[in-house]
């Protein structure tokens, strides 16, 4: 059977033998026509202000595995591929590889549940490369073995998926104890449970921490997945939710030559409602300016948000060993680290960002050269 077409005041519709339908405003398809993008970049030529919201077609066909469409005053007719307009069929997202469900774990996932990946091969091929993405999207977390004692090895791997992210701290930064410190990571203190650099705009996305020492006592590393302790808050307390989700707070970093402040919610949802970012940094967290009537509400919720984070029943420890490099996405997972003492060894790690839309633009194209 072929497809069917109906012909209405204000669109298409098209009938598919597998029952899919689709609608199709006449204004949407004079936009969308295949030749209103630049054959070169695929970026959109077409100006929409050249057409009048209603316009109509002339004529409207069926044409074997086509939809021919003749527009007034146009040169040439639209030619729509019918497989190519029914995957794209208004009323639906475009198919995206990277658009992974998160899969949310607590403390039962332990460090031997991490999802791990050998170096060479993260690097060699794409076919491990895609599925370490993948993974890594899925849990927010894995673990990169078997790197070589040089700091650019991590970086490396970095790179194999995109541009690094520079912040005020540089392109990497060295996780290390050193003297005069402007951040607490740059001391043998322990760090409670937090996203790094709230206070950005946009904070990075994946942290990639290459482990080169860790030889001192002490000094684990903890990780949390801040999508199953939201959506535990949803379940438990809405109304701490929602506050937590419609609240902005100031957030700020400030040293002898840098002022970097931004305002965010603590919990952030995407289109569908799902938990997509979480915004968390005690140390961080500028002086709280909301309304006298909000504050007891918004403390209330935080507080309660910030004691699930210190449950141990979300919480998944593991010391790294020199060569391993653990990738986590720092707007979805939270890390911290147990203090540790300097005099017994020497603890080293070299950190560096890539943002999320970098990780999401090399799955997209690892599965375009797969297909």
């Amino acid at each position: 059977m072929d497809p069917v077409l109906n012909i209405g005041a204000d669109g298409l519709e098209i009938r598919w033998p597998d029952s899919t339908v689709g609608k199709f405003p006449y204004i949407w398809l004079r936009d969308t026509d295949p030749s209103g993008f630049h054959p070169q970049t695929g970026e959109r030529a077409f100006d929409l202000t050249s057409v009048p919201l209603d316009i109509t077609p002339e004529r409207a066909e069926l044409d074997p595995g086509a939809l021919l469409i003749t527009w007034p005053g146009a040169g040439h007719p639209s030619r729509f591929d019918l497989d190519w307009i029914k995957a794209n069929r208004p009323g639906q997202p475009r198919l995206d590889p990277a658009d992974i469900a998160a899969i949310a774990w607590k403390a039962d996932l332990g460090a031997e549940g991490i999802p791990r990946a050998p170096a060479d091969e993260v690097m060699r091929s794409d076919a491990a490369l895609a599925h370490w993405l993948g993974q890594t999207r899925a849990y927010g977390l894995s673990i990169v073995e078997g790197l070589a004692d040089s700091t650019e090895a991590g970086m490396d791997v970095a790179r194999r998926v995109g541009h690094l992210r520079e912040t005020n701290f540089g392109l990497t930064f060295e996780v290390v104890n050193k003297p005069d410190p402007n951040n607490l990571a740059y001391t043998s203190d322990a760090l409670p449970l937090h996203t790094d650099l709230t206070n950005q705009e946009l904070p990075p996305g994946y942290q990639f921490l290459h482990c080169l020492a860790n030889e001192a006592e002490g000094g684990g590393s903890v990780f949390c997945d801040g999508v199953a302790v939201a959506e535990d808050l949803r379940a438990r307390d809405p109304q701490a939710f929602d506050l937590l989700t419609t609240v902005s707070v100031p957030f700020r970093f400030h040293d002898a030559e840098t002022d970097i402040r931004a305002r965010k919610t603590v919990i952030a949802l995407d289109v569908r409602g799902n938990v997509s970012e979480i915004c968390f940094n005690a140390h961080l967290a500028d002086i709280v300016d909301l309304d006298p009537d909000l504050m007891m509400p918004f403390y209330r919720a935080y507080r309660g948000f910030m004691g699930m984070l210190r449950d141990p029943a979300y919480a998944v420890s593991l010391k790294l060993g020199s060569g391993e490099m653990v990738v986590f996405d720092n707007r979805r997972v939270l890390h911290g680290r147990e203090a540790f003492n300097p005099a017994t060894g020497y603890r080293h790690l070299h950190g560096c960002y890539v943002d999320r839309g970098e990780w999401d633009s090399r799955i997209r194209v690892l599965a375009r050269k797969a297909a």
